[in-house]
């Protein structure tokens, strides 16, 4: 009996390690990518394009990793200036549907009672559904938000998506939970997110903010801050930060590969040079500008 018990205290000290080493394995802090600053990875990643990326990762052993589902897609696209696609570094927010009244707690029907209803709605914002991530958001900084369910809530709208943008956001990537759309898309913010998901009602009385800066599952993908997110007309794709520099690296050398490839048939076919088909540096010369290992696969 003592044997047994020694045996089980023995399997459960090898599970629990297992669990804190695989815990740090996905911990971006414990990764290579963690030894890159942002602006670096940020530079890496200037111009990429969601599919590259994806191949990047299959390179690298991540079969179909951080591939969003397709219903999280552009909300608006702009094929000759290309604004739509952004590559950026990832702040995570989760809002969930609220388990509290749903309701000032007084007949708003009476305009008497205007008043309860300006309270519970500043106490809503100001305790229960605010938007404390905007303090990480800085420049090249990509908000993911989980809202999925949170009661038709329109989390982002015309005006704070500005003032994310002000501090430096390039993009958003969400479930849903946007409202606004017309604005939005007139403003030429860049949106992915499920269209059929978008939010008509304010948060107060529908949702409530869980976490800042904490993993979060959008798409089918389990996003962490830090982690590099690239999107375009393809999707969106989320590269692990553990991974991000030789994910970006093999990208870079895919996409000068194929601006190279296209470039010559533009020229054979008699087409406009445009952006797509521009110049880059060689793979080899880029990373050695950004202190990088010049071959990311020796």
């Amino acid at each position: 009996m003592k044997k047994m018990k020694n045996t089980l205290l023995l399997l459960a000290a090898i599970v629990g390690f297992n669990g804190l080493n695989l815990m740090a394995q996905n911990t971006p802090e414990n990764s290579e990518g963690s030894d890159v600053s942002d602006e670096v990875l940020l530079e890496l990643y200037r111009g990429a394009r969601v599919n590259d990326v994806v191949d990047g990762l299959v390179t690298v052993g991540y079969m179909d990793v951080g591939v969003m589902d397709p219903e999280i897609a552009p909300l608006w696209r702009d094929v000759q200036t290309m604004e739509h696609r952004i590559s950026g570094i990832a702040v995570t927010a989760r809002y969930a549907p609220t388990n509290r009244p749903r309701n000032a707690g007084s007949d708003l029907t009476k305009p008497e009672n205007y008043e309860d209803y300006r309270n519970w709605r500043g106490m809503w914002y100001s305790t229960l559904s605010g938007e404390s991530f905007n303090e990480q958001i800085k420049e090249g900084s990509i908000v993911v938000i989980d809202n999925q369910d949170d009661n038709d809530a329109g989390s982002t709208g015309s005006k704070n998506i500005l003032d994310w943008q002000e501090r430096g956001m390039v993009g958003l990537v969400a479930v849903g939970g946007v409202r606004d759309l017309d604005e939005i898309i007139l403003q030429r913010n860049p949106v992915y997110m499920n269209y059929n998901k978008r939010g008509r009602g304010e948060r107060i009385g529908r949702n409530e903010l869980l976490d800042v800066q904490t993993p979060v599952v959008v798409g089918g993908v389990l996003v962490y801050p830090g982690d590099v997110v690239v999107a375009d007309t393809d999707g969106v794709v989320v590269v692990p930060r553990r991974v991000a520099v030789r994910v970006g690296q093999i990208a870079y050398q895919e996409l000068v590969a194929d601006i190279e490839g296209r470039r010559e048939l533009y020229e054979k076919l008699g087409r406009e040079i445009d952006e797509t088909v521009a110049n880059r540096p060689a793979p080899n010369e880029f990373f050695k500008s950004l202190g990088l290992t010049e071959d990311p696969n020796k």
